[in-house]
């Protein structure tokens, strides 16, 4: 990379501002505290020159986890959480638990579960666990979202712990105790899904509005607890009419609400319940299990290991987690099951396998999701001649469509063409065709709008779209909920095309669709060959691979500004957004995107953004903050974050301008959705480009820094890439050592299975 103290900056670095907060905590692992900065006007160092990478902070405290970690995007609130992203990792006993781990040196299960009433019985054979558990998983697939009854014969070869937690289901199997919901991981035949119901399911049933009596009573019941009375509408809403009794009778209930820590929750049933209000209480066990599950959601988690979950209990001081975790089980709080590992073994051996736990709503987004995949990829007989459209770039990707149901296309951006000429040939020969993607796209509905029906084919008589071909771009971006409700709505006989770029940051919700669908091996899988152009496709190709190269930049494609401090980060990327930038390529200013990892610290989106402010529109803030003029980010929901410009503002609310559509964002929402948007972070960027991106990555960033977020952060550039490095070795370090972290998820295994099933039924 070329090296640029760009000619007309000042000699004299801005005077440095207070020390660093750290990073947001819906960004991932902002740092703490000050790493070294760049003190050398160099280029960027060499790959390989650094020591050991230390990569992400991993320290397991006993408080509480960030809200959201691995950019679970912002949240709702696009400012929520600490300004540390750093706080807490992993505190929860939600450690970077990876899919397919092996490493459960705590064992799986729960000590102390009741298993002696299988003592005695006769293990089933093969067949008759297979009929049966076919039995079993057709009727609960067919009651979707109904009561699942009947025992599953499944994990008969089980031993040890995992047979000790697998014996609480069995208990309630027995009737001694209420029926759980549990799933199991027999594989079933293909066959055709139920038809989709006529409207869109949404990722999360809205709760009702809670009444004015409902809110008094909880308030009242706060009160009596010492608890903020600001979490009265919040705990109403979470809790359903009979709140405030369920909050007086297990006030742990507490946790349900969103921002509430174990720490405040136990402080609340303290001065409730006194002396009986202790750290065993099953109560609070309960509480909980459900809260950590819902933690590890927002870290892309869509279940956990059993004995990372019962580290995480024992961090809390839980003193009988296995138990509490059994007991969880057993009164249906949350599900449990189990997934082989490695390869099927001969009749006899014990099968390898890890115990899940995890809450119903991702379990049942990933079954669906499961199911629908198989039903596109196993029943399409509709194989078709487009041997004569297949011709330049996207060739390869339209003969594979022609012929199958559900087929995966990788590529960096440049490969975007490839689907953008299947849709073309599939039109030409009479098709119906929909494009869909993460962010507002030229000919594209984003995703959000396509399954709320404000964009896109609309539905048929049975709520399907219609639709012969859907191709989804940015498909990394979709959580397991969203791939749910979209798989479950493409019709019987149509073309899904799921495309992406699989180095890019992850979706903010929970899963990881997109990879576990490659690594399934459920479909084809096109590789584009198309690579990026030009010295910033260069760089970010490297990047992809783990190599930070120096590229050749003759039009100074790509500028590496160093900085000795956070206050020459800001001043510096003010004076490229406002000035260098714009005079050296002819970019308009509106063109030129900054991106810094995090919403706080020292150089973050909020330090930024008040600089550029001043410079570029300045003003009082008179609504709500904002100024007509001002570019904004709107995060109408988690995940999404959509760029704007502020209109005006009336007892309506605040009115934006986005791409030309004009949207209201209500007086009360406009502190948590809307934020300034000339300083973004990679995951508000994710799915866009510009024209020029400025990079900003003070010293107190280096700890927040991965493969993927550089890869992401430098992708989103055309034609210019400014960076302001001021991070010293530790950017080639996490781009050579720092990978993606893991999910765990079930979506790979779930197909796998179905694969595998539809292999072996008899033409």
């Amino acid at each position: 990379m070329s090296t640029d103290r760009q000619a007309d900056a000042p000699k004299d670095p801005a005077t440095p501002e207070a020390a660093p907060s750290g990073t947001e905590a819906a960004e991932p692992q902002g740092a703490a505290e000050a790493g070294p900065e760049n003190t050398a006007p160099h280029a960027a160092p060499e790959p390989g020159t650094a020591a050991a990478g230390t990569g992400a902070s991993g320290t397991t405290e006993a408080a509480e986890p960030s809200a959201a970690e691995d950019g679970a995007a912002d949240g709702a609130a696009v400012d929520a959480g600490s300004d540390t992203a750093e706080a807490d990792e992993a505190a929860a006993g939600v450690p970077e638990a990876g899919d397919g781990a092996e490493g459960d040196e705590g064992g799986a299960g729960a000590e102390g579960a009741e298993g002696g009433g299988e003592a005695g019985k006769p293990a089933l054979s093969e067949a008759a666990a297979e009929l049966a558990a076919q039995k079993v998983e057709r009727e609960r697939i067919a009651r979707r979202k109904a009561e699942r009854q009947g025992p599953v014969d499944a994990g008969a070869k089980l031993s040890g712990k995992a047979a000790d937690l697998l014996a609480a289901v069995r208990a309630v199997e027995s009737g001694e105790k209420p029926s759980p919901v549990y799933f199991d991981e027999a594989p079933v035949a293909p066959r055709r899904a139920p038809q989709a119901p006529a409207a869109p399911r949404p990722a999360r049933p809205a709760a009702p509005a809670p009444t004015a009596a409902g809110i008094e009573g909880v308030r009242a019941v706060l009160a009596r607890g010492g608890a903020p009375e600001a979490l009265a509408v919040p705990a109403a809403t979470a809790l359903g009419e009979d709140a405030a009794e369920r909050l007086a009778e297990d006030p742990w209930q507490l946790l349900a609400v969103s921002g509430v820590r174990p720490t405040q929750a136990d402080g609340f049933a303290r001065a409730l319940l006194g002396q009986d209000a202790g750290p065993g209480d099953e109560r609070r066990a309960a509480a909980l299990v459900g809260w950590l599950l819902e933690q590890a959601a927002l870290k892309g988690h869509t279940a956990l290991e059993a004995p990372t979950l019962e580290a995480a209990l024992t961090q809390y001081g839980v003193p009988d987690p296995a138990g509490s975790l059994e007991q969880a089980i057993g009164e249906g709080a949350v599900l449990v099951f189990q997934e082989p590992l490695g390869p099927p073994v001969a009749e006899g051996e014990e099968q390898p396998v890890r115990v899940l736990v995890g809450l119903e709503g991702y379990a049942l987004a990933e079954e669906s999701l499961a199911d629908g995949l198989a039903r596109l990829a196993n029943t399409f007989n509709d194989p078709a001649d487009w041997e004569k459209a297949a011709a330049g770039p996207g060739a390869e990707l339209i003969r594979a469509a022609s012929g199958h149901g559900l087929v995966t296309h990788t590529g960096g951006e440049a490969a975007r063409a490839e689907p953008l000429a299947l849709l073309a040939a599939a039109r030409d020969l009479g098709l119906r065709v929909c494009l869909a993607a993460h962010t507002p796209a030229h000919g594209a509905v984003t995703v959000a709008d396509l399954l709320s029906g404000a964009a896109g084919p609309g539905r048929d008589a049975d709520g399907q779209f219609a639709v012969d071909l859907l191709v989804v771009l940015d498909a990394p971006q979709l959580d397991v909920e969203s791939a749910a409700a979209l798989v479950e709505s493409v019709p019987d006989g149509a073309r899904l095309v799921l495309s992406g770029d699989p180095g890019v940051l992850g979706s903010a919700g929970p899963g990881r669709v997109f990879a576990d669908v490659l690594a399934a091996r459920a479909c084809p899988q096109l590789v584009s060959r198309t690579p990026d152009p030009g010295p910033v496709g260069e760089l970010v190709s490297g990047v992809g691979v783990g190599e930070l190269n120096q590229v050749d930049a003759p039009g100074k494609e790509v500028v590496i500004v160093p900085v000795r401090d956070a206050g020459e980060a800001v001043h510096r990327c003010v004076q490229l957004v406002a000035e260098s930038v714009p005079r050296a390529f002819g970019i308009p200013v509106d063109a030129v995107q900054v991106i810094t990892p995090g919403h706080g610290g020292s150089a973050g989106t909020r330090a930024l953004n008040a600089a550029l402010k001043e410079r570029l529109n300045p003003g009082p803030g008179r609504f709500g903050g904002f100024d007509p003029g001002d570019r904004v980010v709107h995060v109408p929901s988690p995940g999404r974050a959509v760029p704007a410009r502020v209109v005006s503002a009336d007892a309506q609310g605040l009115h934006l301008d986005a791409a030309g559509a004009r949207i209201v964002v209500p007086k009360e929402q406009v502190e948590s959705r809307v934020r300034h948007g000339w300083a973004v972070t990679a995951h508000q960027a994710v799915g866009a480009r510009w024209p020029a991106v400025v990079v900003v990555l003070p010293g107190d960033a280096a700890k927040a820094l991965s493969r993927d977020w550089v890869y992401t952060a430098f992708g989103r550039a055309e034609r210019h890439l400014s960076v302001v490095h001021g991070v010293d070795q530790a950017l080639p370090r996490a781009v050579a050592e720092v990978l993606p972290k893991p999910r765990t998820t079930r979506l790979t295994g779930l197909l796998r299975a179905l694969v595998a099933a539809a292999q072996d039924q008899p033409e």
